[in-house]
């Protein structure tokens, strides 16, 4: 099918991101209170109002810069956040 020529060829755009990996250590995330198994399984528990504070200040940190938290991850050894933004 043909294009009349006063309507141009529709464009094929592909949205295109970055994405980052950032790790925080227990000793940087000391106050959030979350708790993992033997097996590794980690979860949130009643985290305080303070600490909920601390970890919305980064994540509004880095949206400001026009990331978009992806992903979480809780470990024994920390947090592992993924990231991705428009480029």
């Amino acid at each position: 099918m043909r294009q009349s020529p006063d309507r141009p060829e529709p464009q094929s755009i592909m949205t295109k991101y970055e994405y980052k990996i950032t790790k925080h250590t227990t000793e940087s995330f000391s106050q959030m209170a979350y708790f993992c198994s033997d097996k590794g399984d980690c979860a949130v528990e009643e985290v305080p109002s303070d600490q909920e504070k601390r970890l919305s200040d980064m994540l509004n940190e880095r949206g400001e810069q026009g990331w978009e938290l992806i992903q979480l991850f809780f470990g024994k050894n920390g947090l592992v956040a993924f990231w991705k933004r428009l480029v």
